[in-house]
């Protein structure tokens, strides 16, 4: 984590030697372009510890989780002129860091089940002071924790994000009734388990 925020802090696209342009419509270009890698690298800086947890609720490794992250702030970085400057980049990243994920996934096949560790050592909940409600946080993650993937990430966007159904379907890039179809279908487990008490 803490190499993920040192690199995003001191990485550049741009040389400090890169020469800037002396032309009008140039330089308003490269000035529009330095403006919006600032507003990236800033956003970055704020959203790591959201991304780690929706790595870590991806891939269910802390490692990976790293990697993800670090691939995640490279990328957006690498591609800040295609972000639009007139809304937060949160939405951005968490886009990124789903498609790094399924190419991860893909190339490397990697397998659920293996060096797990428990969520509810990296996941926290603000204000969980009370022990019981520590307790029953630790069951709601482990009942989470033992969803589908994409159900997981439904739940970790819709509830613990707070997105809307229309934003966890553009970072997902599935339609708006798939995601409440998993969110259901999660909703029905998550009670099933607690009812049964798990």
């Amino acid at each position: 984590m803490a190499i993920a925020w040192d690199f995003a802090a001191g990485y550049s696209r741009h040389s400090p030697e890169t020469p800037r342009s002396k032309t009008g419509p140039l330089q308003g270009a490269r000035e529009a372009e330095i403006a919006s890698e600032a507003v990236i690298r800033n956003g970055l800086l704020v959203s790591l510890p959201r991304l780690w947890r929706y790595a870590f609720v991806l891939s269910r490794q802390r490692d990976v989780a790293d990697d993800l992250v670090q691939q995640t702030c490279v990328r957006a970085l690498e591609r800040c002129g295609q972000f639009v400057t007139d809304g937060s980049p949160d939405r951005w990243f968490f886009s990124i860091l789903h498609s790094v994920w399924l190419n991860e996934a893909r190339a490397h096949k990697v397998r659920f089940g293996q060096g797990l560790v428990p969520a509810e050592e990296h996941l926290s909940f603000d204000g969980a002071r009370d022990a019981e409600l520590r307790a029953d946080a630790g069951k709601v993650l482990r009942l989470v924790d033992a969803l589908p993937e994409a159900q997981r990430a439904a739940v970790f966007l819709a509830y613990v994000e707070g997105l809307t159904y229309r934003e966890v379907a553009e970072i997902l890039d599935i339609p708006i009734g798939t995601v409440m179809s998993r969110l259901a279908a999660a909703r029905a487990k998550l009670a099933a388990g607690t009812d049964g008490g798990v």
